[in-house]
């Protein structure tokens, strides 16, 4: 399986981006899907997940409220939407998805990583 993510870019504060993460190499479906970043010296933290089951996509705690994930099921495909962007979004932004039933919120547990799209916020 291998994650493309796209959409990454220089912006200003207040500006919007949108990510897409497509999936290829094979089909499935009971899959979380989502984006974790990672800032320089600063931990992986989890962005936005959309659990495979229906269940409410599930948001970072500096996110919520200004970034909106999607799923295209028919396309394998995962969107972030990112609105009212702040220079501390600044980041690699890694897609990620897992087949098993392990937590949302720790990247351990994702068996899948694209190669990360770096998007900058400047003030």
């Amino acid at each position: 399986v291998q994650l493309q993510a796209s959409g990454g870019g220089l912006v200003q504060a207040g500006d919007s981006l949108r990510l897409s993460c497509a999936a290829s190499g094979r089909t499935f479906r009971a899959v979380d899907m989502g984006w974790f970043r990672q800032a320089p010296g600063k931990e992986r933290e989890l962005v936005a997940i959309m659990p495979w089951r229906g269940d409410r996509p599930v948001y970072g705690d500096s996110v919520r409220g200004r970034f909106t994930i999607s799923r295209d099921s028919a396309k394998d495909t995962v969107y972030l939407l990112m609105n009212n962007l702040k220079p501390e979004d600044t980041a690699v932004y890694y897609c990620a998805a897992k087949t098993n039933r392990a937590s949302l919120y720790r990247p351990l547990n994702y068996d899948y990583w694209g190669q990360g799209t770096q998007v900058t916020v400047s003030s």
